[in-house]
Formats: C-alpha cells, sequence, structure tokens
C-alpha cells in the first residue's frame, strides 16, 4: 500500500510540475505561429488620387485598413457593410489608426452618404472612409491587391481585405479549414466568414500591432 501510495504521490508531483512547462510551451508556440498574419502581396497601390465627399485625402500608409469595393450599386452592398459592421468595425473601431476604407466610384457619392447613416445606427461611423475617384483609379488599386479575385463590372467586389500599416496585404497562405488554399481576402456575403475567419485575422493583426508597440515602449522607456 505504501509503494502505491509514493508512486501516486510522484504522480501527482510530477504532473504538478510538468503542467505549467507545457502549457508554457503551448502558447509560446501559438504566439510564434499566430501572431503575425503572412503577408501575401507587398506595396498594395495608395490611394492619394481618391478623395472624401468633402476633398479630404486617406491613406493606407501607417494604418490597419479593412479596403472595400462597393461599386456604383451601392444598395447591393448594404447587407454586406452591415455584416461588416456588426462582427469587425464595433468590435474594433477605437483602435489607434484602425479604419474602413470604400474605394468608390464618382457619382455615387448620395447613395454612399445614405449607407453611411444608416451605419450610424449601429455604431458611430467617423472610421468608415468612402472615397472617390476614376472608375480606372478603382481598378488600379484592385489589381494591385494581386489577388485570384475579379472585380465586377460595376466595379464592386463581395471580398474585402486587410491591409497593414506598410501597404501589405495580409491573408492566409492556406485556408486549412476548408482547403481553399490562399486566402487573400473575405467575402462579406458570408456571415460564418466575416464572423469567425476575419473576426480572427483582424484580432491577430491588432495584436501584432500591440505587441510592437508595448515593445517600441519598453525599449524607449529602458534608454
Amino acid at each position: 500500500m505504501k509503494a502505491i501510495e509514493k508512486i501516486k504521490k510522484f504522480t501527482v508531483l510530477g504532473v504538478l510540475f510538468l503542467l505549467p512547462i507545457t502549457a508554457y510551451l503551448f502558447f509560446a508556440s501559438g504566439i510564434n505561429n499566430f501572431v503575425k498574419l503572412p503577408v501575401l502581396t507587398e506595396s498594395v497601390s495608395e490611394i492619394d488620387q481618391f478623395k472624401t465627399e468633402d476633398g479630404k485625402t486617406k491613406y493606407l500608409q501607417d494604418h490597419i485598413t479593412v479596403l472595400c469595393f462597393f461599386g456604383k450599386d451601392v444598395e447591393a452592398s448594404h447587407a454586406n457593410a452591415f455584416n461588416l459592421a456588426h462582427e469587425i468595425y464595433k468590435k474594433n473601431y477605437q483602435f489607434k489608426d484602425f479604419q474602413f476604407v470604400i474605394l468608390m466610384p464618382e457619382g455615387t457619392q448620395e447613395e454612399a452618404s445614405f449607407l453611411k447613416s444608416r451605419l450610424a445606427e449601429i455604431e458611430n461611423p467617423e472610421n468608415w472612409n468612402f472615397v472617390y475617384a476614376t472608375p480606372e483609379a478603382v481598378k488600379d488599386v484592385f489589381n494591385s491587391l494581386k489577388t485570384n479575385y475579379t472585380l465586377h463590372n460595376d466595379l464592386s467586389s463581395p471580398y474585402v481585405f486587410i491591409i497593414d500599416k506598410d501597404r501589405n496585404l495580409r491573408g492566409r497562405n492556406e485556408d486549412e479549414g476548408e482547403g481553399e488554399g490562399v486566402l487573400y481576402g473575405f467575402d462579406a456575403r458570408v456571415y460564418a466568414e466575416i464572423n469567425n475567419k476575419m473576426s480572427d485575422d483582424i484580432r491577430v493583426i491588432l495584436a501584432e500591432y500591440r505587441l510592437a508597440l508595448k515593445k517600441y515602449n519598453k525599449e524607449n522607456s529602458a534608454n
């Protein structure tokens, strides 16, 4: 009996000793694997040729951007916008340098303004940036993403994209869950994809910049 009790005792002590180490290794591995989203395309075109309705210029550089293409038929993108507003924007819009940018062809200002008023019913729309330029400018930025998607004839796309502060397109090298290969963007028509995949990836990239800022502040305080 004493031998059995000793075995149980050492077993318990072994578990108590090894469990924290195992947990540390697990989370350390998770940080290494998931803190950074892969860069899929470098140097996405800047959007300085686009203007807001009141003539201001917005930039991708130095911002974390959700980039959207709602096209000429803005009403057709309402459902997509509401999905994004509820599951992405509402949770993250107060993060510094986080923004939504919607590239629009000239002539859609009135329809876009109405959509923005509807989005205000969900959350403060201050970081929803509708910007306007020629159809050619919209196409140029879309093509610079270098994805396997096609911009529709009305200059819209159901896919939305995560652009980092260096104007790189971020995504997944392999969408393992669905076996779809490279995931360049997220289909805003599919609520589950926005709520799960995109929401997760937004958290990852925001965490990446939080960690970078924390490290920067720590190094500066040490100096």
